[in-house]
């Protein structure tokens, strides 16, 4: 029997008890990060606490298709709400790679301007601004107000859950699309079999579909706990994905590592037998074979993601004990992970700082006291040490935060907590 599907709006959850994707039970559990605030549901500075949602944050891993999954689906309802904050276009790695992405397909599956491009959480629109001013139709599918943002921007886009049903109404209103990206949201979608129908109605019979996802090997490597949240469903190897494509009548033709969020994958299918397989493919799943995704890799990973809490506390206890202030730099979604699971409050932690203009300012962090406030701060209170939530750019960021004039030491919490 299938998983049961949430009532959506009702804020309800759904344990995983079957695979996702090839509904194989049962599951192997491979970490579990205690019950975790949605990353998105964000207090206003002054409110007073309340009750707030929490749910159980556990890895759990298919033994037969490999895919490593959360064991929790929230209603999606609660986790991208209206006013869901997150923007991609404020984001420069962001708009680097999505820039880099439409230079990419137009060499190796160029179309041409006649033809549509169709991104699946669409955001506010700053991936298709890259295919619209290369002069091609573009059409957005995306639940949240930033698609209000995108249409403001004159990016085409239809404000709804992608689903079969939407599907069907975009192809007889705009036609087949050439190609379909889904650009850090294949991973977040529940009834994923369902999703990739609808993909297959939006495309054409020789389109190409391109994911992006977090990477589950880049994951291991360096030791990304903090990107296991509810948003994310799924935490896709190559290996995993060919299952869910395969089992559709796609092929995975190119793959590639790519550096957004930490480490991502890049997946280019079509539907099989359309496509040569670049030999990018091969390359990928031996590398996957040889980098401890199976089960004794992950337990290796469980044991070093609790030594990374114990030295983190460790470092900011020692902190704090000298009456040295601690400001966190960034809020996105990972940051609610590290907090919530190693336990910093604002006794810990005094505020975290975003780039002015961040949705974010004005907020608490999710199951905190701890403010989310204007960068500017930093600089006006000089605090001893900042935290580096968004740590993966850790060698972007200092020289930034340096040049602006920052005067204290920068603690980076992963792989291995220390001081910079």
């Amino acid at each position: 029997m299938p998983e049961p599907k949430l009532a959506a709006g009702t804020g309800s959850s759904v344990t995983v008890h079957r695979c996702q994707v090839c509904d194989h039970q049962p599951l192997d559990s491979v970490l579990f990060l205690g019950y975790l605030p949605p990353v998105n549901q964000m207090r206003t500075i002054g409110e007073r606490p309340h009750e707030q949602p929490a749910y159980p944050a556990e890895l759990l891993r298919c033994p037969s298709c490999e895919l490593v999954q959360i064991g929790c689906v929230v209603d999606k309802q609660v986790l991208f709400p209206p006013e869901y904050p997150y923007t991609s276009g404020t984001t420069k790695i962001l708009r680097d790679n999505f820039a880099e992405m439409y230079r990419e397909s137009q060499s190796i599956y160029p179309i041409g301007p006649e033809q549509l491009v169709i991104d699946i959480g669409s955001n506010d629109g700053t991936l298709l601004a890259n295919w619209q001013q290369g002069g091609h139709r573009v059409l957005g599918i995306e639940p949240t107000d930033m698609g209000k943002l995108a249409q403001q921007r004159g990016i085409p886009t239809e404000i709804a859950y992608m689903g079969t049903e939407v599907a069907r109404r975009v192809r007889d209103q705009h036609g087949p699309a050439a190609i379909v990206t889904a650009t850090n949201v294949f991973a977040h979608m529940e009834d994923v079999p369902s999703i990739v129908d609808g993909i297959l109605t939006l495309l054409d019979d020789d389109g190409i579909f391109i994911s992006e996802s977090h990477y589950l090997l880049a994951l291991v490597e360096t030791l990304q706990y903090d990107t296991i949240y509810h948003e994310h469903l799924r935490y896709y190897s190559l290996t995993s994905l060919r299952h869910l494509l395969t089992a559709h009548g796609l092929e995975a033709v190119h793959a590639k590592r790519i550096p957004t969020h930490g480490g991502s994958i890049r997946v280019y299918a079509a539907r099989a037998g359309t496509r040569e397989v670049r030999p990018s493919i091969a390359e990928l799943l031996a590398a996957e074979q040889a980098g401890g995704l199976d089960s004794e890799g992950l337990g290796a990973f469980k044991a070093r993601v609790v030594a990374a809490k114990l030295q983190l506390h460790t470092l900011l206890s020692g902190i704090k004990e000298r009456g040295e202030r601690v400001y966190g730099i960034g809020a996105p979604s990972r940051a609610s992970t590290i907090i919530n699971y190693t336990g910093i409050d604002d006794g810990i932690v005094d505020a975290v700082m975003e780039i002015g203009g961040s949705y974010k300012i004005g907020k608490y962090m999710p199951g905190t006291l701890i403010p989310v406030l204007d960068e500017r701060k930093l600089y006006e209170d000089q605090p001893e040490y900042a935290l580096l939530f968004s740590w993966h750019i850790a060698d972007e960021l200092m020289p930034k935060i340096r040049a602006k004039g920052f005067e204290g030491r920068f603690i980076i919490p992963l792989p291995e907590p220390r001081i910079a």
